[in-house]
């Protein structure tokens, strides 16, 4: 019984998509000033392809403040803005599929969510990524896209900014 119990569970884990990256916080700024609660900011966060290994994301995005952002139930505006690079030797952990989910986190309690999807431009040997925000009724057309290159990796040292 548990050998079989176990065998799905791992059956399960394996034909499950791959899970979205989770994002660092690398600063913010404040857009608006509010009396109460935190202030309405613009966030940068970074996070890694999780299935292409070597190439990172910026992503900056509206934050709502005030008391209903301090509970955590206030709505995220649709602005987001990303840029992806290649940071080291890009190496593809499995086959990839265009339109693949790479990131994603909630900008409202329930129903809206902001989402990085990966497409494979095979002519030009080009990665895209594409930011937008949806909702469970409706989405934002506002998007942004960020192109990485598939090319060599120089082993050479960086220079220290």
């Amino acid at each position: 019984m548990k050998r079989s119990v176990l065998f799905f569970c791992l059956t399960l884990l394996s034909v499950l998509p791959p899970r979205p990256a989770a994002a660092e916080v690398i600063g913010s700024v404040d857009t608006v000033f509010k009396l109460l609660g935190p202030d309405d900011k613009i966030v940068i966060e970074a996070f890694d392809d999780p299935q292409v290994e070597g190439v990172a994301c910026h992503l900056s995005r509206a934050k709502k403040g005030g008391i209903s952002g301090g509970l955590g139930v206030a709505e995220d505006l649709s602005d987001a803005a990303i840029a992806c690079r290649q940071v080291g030797p890009i190496r593809f952990k499995e086959k990839i599929e265009d339109g693949q989910q790479v990131f994603s986190k909630n900008t409202s309690l329930l129903f809206k969510k902001i989402q990085v999807v990966r497409f494979l431009d095979k002519k030009r040997n080009v990665l895209i990524y594409l930011v937008y925000s949806d909702r469970l009724i409706d989405g934002s057309p506002k998007n942004s896209i960020s192109s990485v290159p598939i090319g060599a990796w120089s082993d050479a040292p960086r220079p220290t900014p």
